[in-house]
């Protein structure tokens, strides 16, 4: 049975998957495994539906599919009537930070603000407008106007305002329910500018808007709870906040303080969510074994995170809990590998199975080839296996007389090497030689050798 592949889905997917990155659109046509996993992040969106707050951390190797997971709970939270903003932690966007770094991060996740209806992102508009538009048609339909719907609208956003900042927020959607009734297009646009934080400076935004705060720095957690309560006025289920590459914050910042003002930002998070504080509100941060487990520079160096993420003493034997806060992925099995790559072979030809470009047998002996190549991390690390199977199969594609099978001998399947243990390594290294110079500095020059003819005693 064919199976419908737009071609903008093929190439994106393709494109995305030979680069070595996740693809953001078409995931139901790769997607295989991580059953439970995949329940455990319903069981979060029903709990937010209803109030609750859920705080997840997806642990795995470098490439071992955690970038693929956050964007599959992307597309299930979507479908579930979440608005979902995501983003990597890079050096110059963190969760706390001095000189716009963090506003940074904040303007970035609502730059991919996405909704069902616009699932690449740049959404916020349209979140804004429904829900604007919403109220007015409700009053209009009762013979109301505009003063009725500048009442209306103050009555809705009432709640906000007992929020930290909440006052300000509130007042930025009013004013764009202001713009939005007199037709002012750029005082519509400053209030989405200033809901992005895209102000740099108060009095730019007090010009602009009549407000006398921006969001900076310091209080992005704070405005993230505010969208999550704005997003369920307007219909919405919740906020789902992925954040990605946690691994910056652990091996790519040098100071300890630095981090330490990530981890504790991240610990407000946690016990927010844990604790009930929150309502509609969820993050998924994803990062590696290192990320979490490192004593000297993960999470697990701060002590406080180390005790609530902690794995469940009970979960060994195989046996797994997905009730706490962290997930790790298990490796996928080798037929979940043979279906993931039976499923790119499908995008590749369109959906149409007549046009393959590799039978049966020639998968089954790129798997055995991987399995040779790569040995263990084969099945932990999938992402090798996949930009190989691309790239096998584009040579095909464009080489139709080309011998599979001579072809798959004459090369070699490297794995990817984990930056983080890179990082590890060259501090190692870095501080080897150090103390290397160190000791030989410290060592006494040799006395000067004796004369040649001193040189031989013998009894």
């Amino acid at each position: 049975m064919n199976v419908t592949i737009k071609p903008r889905e093929r190439e994106a997917i393709l494109q995305s998957l030979r680069a070595g990155v996740v693809p953001r659109i078409g995931l139901r046509h790769i997607q295989v495994g991580r059953k439970d996993e995949v329940s455990a992040v319903l069981q979060d969106l029903a709990r937010m539906q209803q109030g609750a707050a859920a705080v997840r951390f997806i642990i795995g190797r470098f490439g071992s599919g955690k970038s693929f997971f956050l964007n599959l709970t992307r597309t299930v939270a979507l479908e579930q009537r979440f608005v979902v903003v995501q983003a990597d932690i890079t050096p110059d966007r963190r969760l706390h930070a001095t000189g716009g770094s963090a506003r940074s991060l904040y303007a970035e996740l609502m730059r991919n603000l996405a909704v069902r209806s616009r699932p690449d992102g740049g959404a916020l508009a349209g979140v804004v407008e429904r829900w604007v538009a919403d109220a007015d048609h409700q009053v209009r339909n009762t013979g109301g106007g505009d003063a009725e719907v500048t009442r209306e609208i103050h009555t809705r956003l009432k709640p906000l305002q007992e929020f930290v900042s909440g006052y300000d927020f509130a007042a930025v959607i009013a004013r764009y329910v202001e713009g939005f009734q007199s037709q002012n297009d750029p005082l519509m646009a400053a209030a989405l500018r200033w809901l992005r934080a895209e102000y740099g400076t108060k009095t730019e935004a007090r010009q602009d808007l009549g407000v006398r705060s921006i969001i900076d720095d310091d209080d992005i957690y704070d405005y993230l709870k505010l969208m999550a309560a704005f997003v369920r006025l307007a219909g919405y289920s919740g906020l789902l906040v992925n954040l990605d590459e946690l691994g910056v914050l652990s091996h790519r910042l040098n100071h300890a303080q630095a981090r330490n003002a990530n981890y504790e930002m991240i610990l407000r998070m946690v016990n927010d969510c844990l604790q009930g504080s929150v309502e509609g509100l969820g993050f998924y941060f994803a990062g590696t074994d290192a990320f979490l487990e490192d004593r000297r520079r993960g999470l697990f160096s701060y002590e406080a995170l180390a005790t609530r993420l902690a794995d469940n003493s009970f979960a060994s034997g195989g046996l797994r809990d997905l009730s706490g806060p962290v997930i790790r992925l298990s490796n996928l099995s080798p037929e979940d590998l043979y279906v993931l790559l039976h499923n790119i072979r499908l995008v590749f030809a369109g959906g149409d199975p007549s046009r393959y470009l590799l039978d049966d047998d020639g998968l089954i002996a790129f798997l055995n080839h991987c399995a040779r190549t790569l040995g263990s991390d084969y099945f932990r690390t999938p992402r090798d296996a996949v930009k190989a199977f691309v790239g096998f199969l584009s040579v095909l594609e464009q080489n139709p007389g080309a011998d599979a099978l001579s072809l798959l001998g004459a090369v070699r399947v490297e794995a990817t090497s984990d930056p983080e243990i890179d990082v590890e390594t060259a501090e190692v290294d870095h501080l080897g030689a150090t103390l290397t110079e160190t000791h030989a500095s410290q060592i006494p020059e040799a006395p000067p050798s004796p004369s040649d003819d001193l040189t031989t005693f013998r009894l």
